[in-house]
């Protein structure tokens, strides 16, 4: 089978073409691009991190389709990630394309380019990992805040529920919150195509509500946006990392089974706060121990047990209540 991060653009449908760019030491390996054909141009949905590699690595795949980046005229873009969204703006500097995010997205941006991008630092402290919380914020201190401010900016359009007609399709945007509170897919119904940024990924669950602005429950958004995409007609996947899938119906039934079977499993294992309940399960396939993660994926697990935890207190499963500002969760 091919590796799905070789460089080059790679028909997935007509018109359609996937292109794979790099990430910086990224366990990711590679985030997708999708370069449609538009009459005399290209739009492009989500465009990579504004890393120097990326940018040579999709001219030279437009190139190969006769295009280049004057070529582009929006980029439609699933969320605010830099892997999904900071090359747009470099581009869009150089070239005066557009640039379209889902509306949702607002609150998390405004606070990026007011130099407030500190990503669940507060709520670490809610969820009794104090000293985690001073390692991380040691670490976000370390941010090049003036290049962050670079690489980000407002878009050209906010999107909401809406369609976005191109020459030979028409593209219906559909708000799936859970990853980022103002994530969108793209369906094109009539050819069967759902491009879907990182709510639907063959190979992994995404993380959940890592972002400046975190909603009070982003699992409960992911779940019921899963479900909204489960109601669509079944489509081919196209997702922002890995190669592409054949049933996007499929994936969607393998991640609900697998966020109920991890409530099942935080349920039997709550202790206390989000920090203590997190050290007493596994991690990833392999069911690593937390204390053998690196510091982003400890936080990233913190994050995600609280957002399962709050799911099962909405549910009735389990109580909280606050004692001197930490989350105390038990049966």
């Amino acid at each position: 089978m091919r590796d799905w991060t070789e460089p080059g653009a790679h028909e997935v449908a007509p018109g359609v073409h996937r292109i794979p760019l790099p990430l910086p030491n990224d366990g990711l390996h590679a985030v997708n691009v999708y370069a449609i054909e538009d009459g005399e141009g290209l739009v492009l949905v989500d465009s990579g991190w504004a890393l120097a590699e990326a940018q040579d690595q999709l001219e030279r795949a437009l190139n190969t389709l006769g295009r280049g980046f004057e070529d582009v005229t929006r980029f439609l873009v699933t969320h605010v990630h830099r892997d999904h969204y900071t090359l747009a703006v470099h581009l869009r500097r150089l070239y005066g394309s557009k640039i379209a995010l889902g509306i949702g997205e607002q609150p998390s941006l405004e606070r990026v380019l007011a130099g407030q991008a500190e990503t669940m630092l507060t709520e670490l402290y809610t969820w009794g990992a104090p000293h985690l919380a001073q390692t991380w914020a040691k670490l976000i201190e370390q941010i090049d805040r003036a290049k962050l401010l670079e690489d980000y900016d407002r878009p050209d359009e906010w999107l909401g529920a809406d369609e976005i007609g191109l020459e030979k399709r028409v593209l219906r945007v559909i708000p799936t919150p859970g990853h980022t509170r103002g994530h969108v897919v793209f369906a094109d119904e009539q050819a069967g195509l759902l491009f879907s940024g990182d709510h639907v990924l063959p190979h992994i669950t995404p993380s959940i509500g890592f972002e400046p602005v975190r909603p009070e429950l982003p699992l409960a958004d992911y779940l019921e946006s899963l479900r909204i995409t489960r109601n669509l007609p079944d489509m081919t996947l196209l997702p922002a990392h890995g190669p592409v899938a054949g049933s996007v119906h499929a994936r969607v039934d393998e991640l609900l089974l697998h966020h109920e079977e991890r409530l099942v499993a935080m349920r039997e294992a709550v202790r206390g706060t989000a920090y203590e309940t997190a050290r007493n399960v596994g991690w990833t396939r392999r069911q690593r121990k937390f204390d053998d993660l690196d510091l982003f994926n400890q936080v990233l697990a913190v994050g995600e047990t609280a957002a399962h935890l709050d799911v099962l207190v909405k549910r009735g499963e389990l109580t909280a209540k606050r004692i001197d500002g930490v989350l105390e969760y038990q049966a």
